[in-house]
């Protein structure tokens, strides 16, 4: 089964196709980061207009790559939400008028469904049941996956998420945009100079809280106007160690509460260098194993959602229904009419079987 996928949902369009028997054949990726930088963070109907200029020439590039015309696709998949509702309208309805030209099935994805699963595109995958610590975008949380479409929550953000945190602290220091990648890259050149509080480090749930950190930041900033170069480092270098302190001790608790040996890191904030070295060491020290997707697949890509699609195609083709996968077969209504929604809030939970 050949699924072409789309991913639409911010500030990057990305374009894949997925064969179940062979894995992944191509995918490509444009970010409009350059186009945001200049007013320091996302404006979506920007967004928008730049998803509907690239979408098509994306599609056609890997369809070349991979040596496929259109005709060779058997399913369309596409980020249905969460997501901005502008930028979600542009993939899906591309996505929905594909394929209800060329006669196929089209998916709607979950987004934190697809950086869920994107290490399974990996050669050597993570086996089911795993651990899974999900830091993207506005979301931190920490789950149970039994299988494909079965998540059970552990722990989330009562707040601000660690991605947000990440980009507020580097907004506060000064540093563009993005901010997260901005500031791991300042701390390699910090010291221990400062210290800040963990928040619920030691709670005994699996919850985070990271607006306490940044207010701290905050605090700390004002005390040390006009900031200098040193001071800025080594702010940037004990927000990262708080940050990645709490996210690998959260872990290694959701680890040792359910009993599992395997932890699974997707999203965003899973590209740190320093909070790989935590979790490669913790794991490595309690005889568990940690895997991530590699770095381009960490950020949005259009290469998870055509695999998460492909997972829920397959899965229906077998008949076994799952609730979470929004399917259309385009098969003609009695009214004549093909209607399709995006879902720009949408929670993980939803997927989880009945």
């Amino acid at each position: 089964m050949l699924i072409l996928g789309f991913e639409s949902s911010c500030d990057e369009t990305g374009v894949a196709l997925y064969d179940t028997e062979r894995g992944l054949l191509s995918h490509a990726l444009h970010s409009q980061v350059a186009m945001h930088a200049e007013f320091g963070g996302v404006v979506p109907e920007l967004a928008s207009r730049d998803h509907i200029r690239r979408a098509l020439p994306l599609t056609e590039l890997v369809l070349k790559q991979a040596n496929k015309t259109l005709k060779d696709i058997d399913g369309i998949a596409y980020t249905q939400g969460p997501g901005l509702a502008g930028a979600l309208l542009v993939g899906t309805s591309i996505a929905q008028s594909l394929a209800f030209s060329l006669g196929i099935p089209s998916v709607g994805v979950h987004h934190l469904e697809g950086h869920l699963l994107a290490p399974l595109l990996e050669e050597n995958p993570p086996q089911f049941p795993f651990v899974a610590l999900l830091v993207s975008g506005g979301h931190s949380q920490l789950m149970r996956v039994n299988g494909i479409g079965e998540y059970e929550l552990l722990g989330d953000t009562l707040d601000d998420a660690a991605g947000e945190a990440f980009d507020k602290t580097a907004k506060l220091l000064g540093l563009g945009y993005p901010g997260g990648p901005a500031l791991a890259k300042l701390a390699t050149q910090g010291k221990a100079q400062f210290k800040l509080p963990r928040p619920m480090l030691n709670s005994k749930d699996l919850n985070f809280s990271f607006s306490g950190l940044k207010t701290a930041v905050l605090t700390l900033v004002n005390k040390h106007q006009p900031l200098t170069d040193e001071v800025r480092k080594d702010i940037a270098w004990e927000f990262q160690e708080a940050a990645t302190e709490i996210l690998t001790t959260k872990c290694m608790a959701a680890l040792r509460e359910t009993g599992l040996d395997n932890l699974v890191v997707s999203g965003g904030v899973g590209a740190n260098t320093r909070l790989r070295e935590r979790l490669n060491a913790a794991t490595k020290k309690k005889l568990c194993k940690v895997s991530y997707p590699r770095l381009e697949f960490c950020t949005d890509n259009g290469a998870m959602i055509a695999f998460a699609g492909a997972m829920r195609l397959k899965t229906h083709a077998t008949g076994l229904e799952h609730s979470s996968a929004d399917l259309q077969t385009n098969s003609h209504t009695a009214s004549g009419a093909y209607a399709f929604s995006v879902k720009p809030r949408w929670d993980l939970a939803d997927l989880t079987k009945p």
